[in-house]
């Protein structure tokens, strides 16, 4: 297989595993100093190198990573795991954000699209790292034969991607 249609291929998982799981964990570090994680809906991502999510202006989060924009977004699901390593930074792009706008933004956001308070964290990965489980039952099974032979569990694909 060539290196074009492996990382493809990786990139296909990456975005299946995004796109079956909506709740993200977003990490970034505190303006105290602490690293500290917050769940996030994925509003949206044309690939995974690029992913939005809708918040407000004024949160510790936005604070913080204003002031350091390293951040990790974890997604983890059935179908697997998926850790992007990257920055964020808060946008204020009206147009951007009526497209985002959905009924679940309005139940944790105040306002709506046009509240000024409200924006959008664009997160700008450099590399993903995933696992691509076989799912539970398969999963058990590798483990229960890694645990009872003498052969290492086939527990699905794994890898690191640039992006």
């Amino acid at each position: 297989m060539d290196t074009d249609t492996t990382h493809n291929d990786q990139l296909q998982t990456v975005t299946d595993i995004m796109r079956s799981t909506r709740i993200a964990a977003l990490s970034y570090i505190s303006t105290g100093g602490d690293l500290v994680s917050t769940p996030m809906g994925t509003q949206d991502f044309a690939e995974p190198g690029t992913v939005w999510f809708i918040t407000e202006r004024a949160t510790d989060k936005v604070e913080a990573i204003s002031a350091d924009p390293r951040v990790n977004v974890h997604y983890a699901g059935k179908g697997g795991w998926v850790s992007l390593a990257g920055t964020a930074r808060f946008i204020q792009d009206d147009a951007k954000l009526r497209e985002l706008w959905d009924a679940s933004a309005g139940a944790f956001m105040e306002g709506d699209p046009e509240d000024p308070g409200n924006g959008l964290l664009e997160v700008t990965a450099t590399s993903a790292e995933y696992w691509d489980s076989p799912g539970g039952i398969a999963t058990a099974v590798q483990l229960v034969k890694g645990l009872v032979g003498d052969e290492r569990p086939d527990l699905g694909d794994s890898g690191v991607v640039p992006l």
